[in-house]
């Protein structure tokens, strides 16, 4: 057996054996007792951390937040090749199969003019090689998992690729007024069942507005967030400065110094 504490560097395939080691008998009992259904969590987790990195522009961080992402690839597949399923190099191959078949461009003869027939062929190649003959049965590939603002945003191209879509941007926004008029209406009769469907319409057409003026719905409401958080700092700090009890504050002395916030 390799004596991995020795090596001065590790590849995949060395990855692929620790993962294989630390799963068997007289490895490690928490990764031993491990399954998809009790690791999902930390896949989306580490998934987030590389996005982390990748905005904070930290290529050390970047390096060590993929390793981290790549291992729970490993972890996954390990898991099926113990079943006679599948294995890490069946994961390769389908990838790169994938992708040779999504790149005529590059490995075949297609010409392409740019960018937007690279997208179209890839869709194109998508639908065939998945069996989707209609409009439908593509939207119900994207995954329900996905986070909400980003499935929306997903299936609301999909519906315009087929030209169900505002012509403007200004039907996008009149769309998101009317919602918001359906919203109040079910506040007013205080009919709970229809509020959160309502608050549903709000946000989807929101994210339709999101894409007429090209921003991205996720990025824009992480913006949002921080941005809030940034003024309810200062709110914060100005009352300790002034000795005010934010918990004994009405709504209208708090607001005053969000507004003071808001102006630095």
């Amino acid at each position: 057996m390799v004596d991995f504490e020795q090596k001065n560097s590790y590849t995949v395939q060395d990855l692929v054996e620790i993962m294989r080691l630390l799963r068997e008998p007289g490895g490690c009992p928490w990764d031993a007792e491990q399954t998809h259904e009790s690791i999902k969590k930390n896949l989306i987790e580490e998934t987030y951390e590389v996005i982390e990195a990748i905005n904070k522009g930290d290529k050390a961080l970047l390096c060590e937040e993929l390793g981290d992402l790549l291992m729970q690839v490993v972890f996954h597949a390990q898991m099926e090749k113990e079943i006679g399923e599948f294995d890490f190099d069946a994961v390769s191959d389908g990838v790169c199969k994938k992708l040779i078949e999504r790149h005529p461009h590059v490995f075949g003869e297609v010409a392409v003019s740019g960018v937007d027939d690279v997208l179209t062929n890839w869709d194109d190649i998508k639908r065939k090689s998945k069996g989707q003959k209609t409009t439908t049965q593509s939207m119900l590939s994207v995954p329900r998992e996905l986070p909400a603002l980003m499935r929306a945003t997903k299936l609301q191209k999909k519906a315009a690729d087929v030209g169900f879509d505002w012509s403007d941007v200004s039907g996008a926004l009149d769309k998101l007024e009317e919602e918001i008029g359906e919203l109040r209406a079910a506040i007013d009769n205080n009919d709970a069942e229809n509020m959160t469907e309502e608050l549903g319409d709000v946000l989807f057409s929101a994210v339709n507005v999101s894409r007429f003026i090209k921003s991205d719905a996720e990025e824009a409401l992480t913006a949002a967030s921080d941005k809030f958080l940034a003024r309810f700092t200062k709110v914060e700090a100005l009352a300790n400065e002034r000795g005010i009890d934010m918990n004994a504050s009405t709504l209208e002395e708090l607001d005053r110094l969000w507004d003071e916030a808001k102006a630095k």
